[in-house]
């Protein structure tokens, strides 16, 4: 056991990490996101992969009937162009050996991140209305996402202009957490889709589609075999073109398996979120030192500044709950600094009592 654990540390100490479970945390979760990212940089070939007709990969069945659509297009490829080097990017701002030692990269890296970010986060406010099926609680899903990691890059990025480094890293951790949610929800979405297609009879969820999207999937033919409202002539049947599909996944009608796939989508991701959220606030709490150090890092280079509040330049939570403000540690040279001038203080005052004390008897003995 041992022995693995000096191969572990050899592996891992030109990553720079202090800590073990950091190690594994970083193999986990920024794995994750690399691995994520990497396997669909194909989805960026539009025609190819990412919308080739009758493919299991890509997008969801559906969408791109709305995806060929000069808007929408534009808004997924955004979203897609930006966020998926993004996120492969973001890992390596988590390596400590980067940080300390590539800084210039750590930091041009930092800035394209955070551009990245805030474009594929516009080009997800545009698809949102058709993103599996478009409901709204998949649209209110992300209007929540882009505004927590908007919220969350941009507030990073004041604390380090601040040279409040606890914060900032503070806050990367949470945005890229909450944004790495989509990822735990794939997961999710498998053990969902299961659980609503074991419903009883009279359980069931249902959804709505428009038969023109419908027809994009398969072609006009089984669509209408499925659904014969969709029949040209006889519109008059459904509702604004759309027709009722019934969720499951054990199903003959392939449609009713796009259904429960676009209602159980919203639902995972809104669990995997609070996971997330959860998680990272955890990590957070029980990683107090490595935050005071950053502080006291802060502090020094906020005073080197001559910032005004050093230590708490930036958006430190004192500013705006009720805490106690915080207090800088004294660097170990000037306590031992301190200490030497106690003593020196200290025997001096022994000196001016012994010269005391020889002059009183010298007095008392001539008297």
């Amino acid at each position: 056991m041992s022995s693995i654990i000096q191969i572990g540390k050899k592996v891992t100490s030109p990553l720079g990490f202090q800590k073990g479970y950091n190690v594994i945390l970083f193999i986990i979760f920024g794995g994750a996101l690399m691995g994520f990212a990497l396997a669909r940089f194909q989805f960026l070939s539009f025609k190819g992969v990412f919308c080739k007709p009758l493919s299991t990969l890509g997008a969801a069945p559906g969408e791109c009937y709305w995806y060929k659509q000069d808007l929408y297009k534009a808004g997924i490829l955004l979203h897609l162009g930006c966020m998926l080097p993004a996120s492969f990017l973001a890992a390596f701002q988590f390596v400590p050996s980067i940080r300390h030692h590539l800084l210039i990269f750590h930091r041009m890296n930092g800035y394209i991140i955070i551009l990245l970010t805030l474009v594929g986060n516009a080009g997800a406010i545009i698809i949102a209305r058709h993103v599996f099926g478009g409901t709204v609680a998949t649209q209110t899903l992300v209007g929540t996402l882009f505004l927590m990691s908007t919220f969350g890059i941009l507030n990073a990025y004041y604390n380090i202009k601040c040279l409040q480094i606890d914060q900032h890293r503070a806050w990367m951790l949470r945005t890229f957490a909450w944004m790495g949610s989509i990822i735990t929800a794939r997961v999710i979405l498998i053990t969902m889709i299961h659980a609503i297609s074991s419903l009883p009879a009279g359980y069931n969820f249902y959804d709505n589609r428009s038969c023109d999207e419908l027809i994009s999937i398969a072609g006009p033919d089984p669509v209408y075999a499925f659904y014969p409202e969709c029949v040209p002539g006889f519109s008059n049947s459904t509702t604004a073109g759309r027709v009722i599909l019934r969720a499951t996944w054990n199903s003959d009608n392939p449609f009713e398996k796009v259904a429960v796939a676009g209602l159980s989508f919203p639902a995972t991701v809104w669990l995997s979120l609070a996971l997330h959220v959860l998680g990272i606030e955890l990590y957070l709490a029980f990683t107090p030192r490595e935050g005071q150090r950053l502080r006291q890092i802060s502090y020094e280079r906020q005073l080197a500044r001559g910032m005004k509040n050093p230590g708490s330049a930036g958006l430190v939570p004192e500013k705006f709950a009720d805490a106690d403000p915080w207090v800088p540690k004294l660097e170990d040279r000037e306590i031992q600094k301190n200490k030497e001038s106690s003593s020196r203080s200290s025997g001096d005052d022994f000196a001016n009592i012994e010269r005391s004390i020889t002059d009183s008897v010298r007095i008392y003995a001539t008297a």
